[in-house]
């Protein structure tokens, strides 16, 4: 996966993430969606740092082909 991949990947989770939170603010939002927006903000966590990853091992030189999707539990401990 290049940048641009991981980008419209992030932007495709914003806006689900966007939907889901307008209907939890309207109080709309099934228990279902209640979990679904809990796993998109996971997976933002996660794309977010397999960019940066990507783009440090470029800055240091080295191949960005070689960053890899971490774990939830590894990306949810980062200090935001």
């Amino acid at each position: 996966m290049d940048d641009e991949q991981v980008l419209q990947s992030i932007e495709q989770l914003v806006e689900e993430e966007r939907q889901l939170r307008e209907a939890a603010a309207s109080g709309e939002l099934p228990h279902a969606d209640t979990r679904r927006l809990q796993d998109v903000e996971v997976r933002l966590d996660q794309y977010w740092d397999l960019l940066r990853q990507r783009r440090g091992k470029r800055h240091a030189g080295a191949d960005p082909d070689t960053a890899a999707v971490r774990d939830p539990g590894t990306v949810e401990r980062y200090q935001q």
